[in-house]
């Protein structure tokens, strides 16, 4: 069973940065990628992005390319996110998942294992 860790939210102004981690419990051998969702209060979850543990091939959001990046420490299990430049439309919260599956990243039906999520709040 793999357990998913987010840490890294919280309060931020508007233009400010954050870092999100999301350890794994065990070397995700299983799984061929990690992925970010976020999912704002009476919207659907979002794809925000993505990354394979093998070649570190990322995918992102169109709408958030640019200023969201996507990394990976495989020696730690850990994944991260690193959001500039941050709106008040980020404000949400911030899943992280884990999926035996390669393609089709931005489905959430897509992963096995999720996180229990980090609040992102992006103050105006």
């Amino acid at each position: 069973q793999v357990q998913l860790v987010e840490s890294g939210g919280g309060l931020v102004q508007a233009g400010g940065s954050l870092r999100l981690s999301c350890t794994a419990s065990e070397r995700t051998f299983s799984s061929y990628a990690m992925g970010w969702f976020r999912q704002a209060p009476g919207k659907e979850r979002e794809f925000v992005a993505a990354i394979t543990w093998t070649g570190g091939n990322t995918y992102y959001a169109d709408s958030l390319k640019g200023r969201f990046t996507v990394s990976a420490d495989n020696a730690k299990n850990t994944v991260y996110l690193q959001m500039n430049s941050l709106k008040p439309e980020d404000t949400a919260v911030y899943y992280c998942a884990a999926t035996y599956d390669s393609g089709n990243y931005d489905d959430p039906w897509n992963y096995d294992y999720w996180g229990q999520g980090t609040q992102v709040t992006v103050s105006s």
